[in-house]
């Protein structure tokens, strides 16, 4: 468990009502909250997710208050799990793939980048290997739209994973800035 991380949920608007202190990863807040309408990230960085096993929309948090963060990121049904995202100190390292299981042009990326049509001469990315570090992701160039965080490992298909008709469009590291 990283102890420099923590997040603490508050059943109601404006840290009101039950809370729930976090500093690690929790797939089904249902037990400890009802609901959940604001949170307070006081240490490290959380993705937070609209549904349970860390599925559906997904939306990062780094340190601040977030008294009524569902009208402010557009969340409808609130946070139902979260995944909190270690700290990363090393070298970033990520195979994008044009389409699923790694097929179809790849390109390797070390650093962020705002538009892979630009940059790379890709229409899409639907797969990818990251070797190192952490990743966000996101459907629109210029790191905006839905996200998707990305943590070492191999991803054959973005569908699979809930993101059906998303194309990642550009990619951002999460670094020691964040926290």
């Amino acid at each position: 468990m990283n102890m420099m991380s923590r997040i603490v949920f508050y059943e109601d608007r404006n840290f009101q009502g039950r809370s729930y202190e976090c500093m690690s990863d929790c797939a089904d807040m249902s037990s400890y909250l009802s609901r959940c309408h604001s949170c307070r990230v006081e240490r490290g960085c959380f993705m937070v997710y609209d549904r349970t096993n860390f599925m559906g929309n997904q939306f990062f948090m780094r340190r601040g208050e977030y008294s009524d963060y569902m009208s402010m990121l557009g969340m409808s049904s609130g946070i139902r799990s979260c995944r909190m995202i270690p700290m990363h100190r090393g070298s970033y390292r990520m195979r994008i793939y044009e389409r699923e299981n790694f097929s179809g042009q790849m390109s390797e990326l070390m650093d962020d980048c705002d538009n892979i049509m630009d940059r790379h001469r890709m229409s899409n990315c639907m797969s990818c290997n990251v070797m190192d570090g952490h990743w966000l992701m996101y459907e629109q160039p210029h790191y905006r739209g839905r996200m998707m965080y990305m943590r070492p490992g191999e991803y054959r298909s973005f569908m699979n994973m809930g993101m059906s008709g998303m194309r990642m469009m550009s990619m951002r590291r999460i670094t020691d800035s964040c926290y």
